[in-house]
């Protein structure tokens, strides 16, 4: 999505290292479960970012509410701003929230695991996955996406489970139009949607390029028009159709409830 264009954030490093920012950086340990879709926390505490947070390992951020401030302040959909968190293959990062500004919310460079991660009001995507093989989010939840919650820019598989979405034009979308391009495949499970009676789509997928979407337990609130579309097909950008089948959009009417 295009937008009147605005200065591109400069890229600064960080410093004062994550205990600066009342992040703790620990070994990998077993992940509990995670919390209840439909319950949005209350934020322990407010971080204003200017600059980055790269993460490697397992960072858990305490339910800290982090916001962009300078650099970071946008909250837009123009293209190129700068993420709030960065993470290194094979990082985690759990127990966030990412307030007002979000900037460009999360990037993963590599193989990557949100856990209970949080967007208040996504900036321009909540998160942005490029290298790696298979990425994971699960518990959390995304409110006021005027377009994206994830873009799905480099190859693998997305899992994202036990998440609450509302506010939203489309919660996942492979990339259509990225320099290099990938067949993706994404899973969805144990999803409650808050439909808001605008037309939205849980997955935007590019069937000429052989991606997948499944679909499991997607509990769709509010949305007696029916204007929630599970599975959005595209030849690249061009819509060329919705609806299961038995090759890329893998689910049944069994799979969505209406409540």
């Amino acid at each position: 999505m295009t937008s009147p264009a605005k200065p591109r954030a400069r890229r600064r490093a960080l410093t004062g290292g994550l205990a600066a920012l009342g992040l703790a950086s620990v070994m990998i340990t077993t992940v509990g479960p995670p919390v209840s879709a439909a319950t949005w926390p209350t934020p322990t505490s407010s971080q204003p970012v200017s600059a980055t947070i790269p993460v490697s390992g397992v960072v858990d951020g305490g339910m800290k509410r982090y916001y962009g401030s300078g650099d970071l302040a946008g909250d837009g959909q123009e293209e190129g701003q700068d993420p709030i968190f960065k993470l290194a293959a094979g990082a985690t990062l759990k127990n966030v929230i990412i307030g007002a500004p979000g900037a460009d919310g999360i990037h993963c460079e590599g193989n990557c695991t949100l856990q209970n991660v949080w967007w208040e009001d996504v900036g321009e995507d909540a998160a942005t996955f490029r290298g790696g093989s298979t990425y994971t989010v699960t518990g959390g939840g995304a409110k006021k996406a005027a377009d994206k919650v994830f873009q799905h820019n480099g190859p693998g598989t997305l899992n994202i489970s036990n998440f609450a979405v509302s506010e939203f034009k489309t919660l996942y979308r492979s990339c259509g139009d990225c320099s290099t391009q990938y067949t993706r495949k994404v899973n969805l499970s144990n999803i409650e949607v808050t439909g808001t009676g605008s037309t939205a789509r849980l997955v935007g997928i590019n069937v000429n390029r052989g991606d997948v979407a499944t679909l499991r337990g997607i509990t769709i609130l509010n949305d007696a028009g029916r204007k929630v579309i599970p599975c959005q097909k595209y030849n690249n950008n061009t819509a060329v159709g919705t609806g299961p089948d038995s090759t890329n959009c893998l689910y049944s009417s069994s799979d969505i409830t209406y409540r």
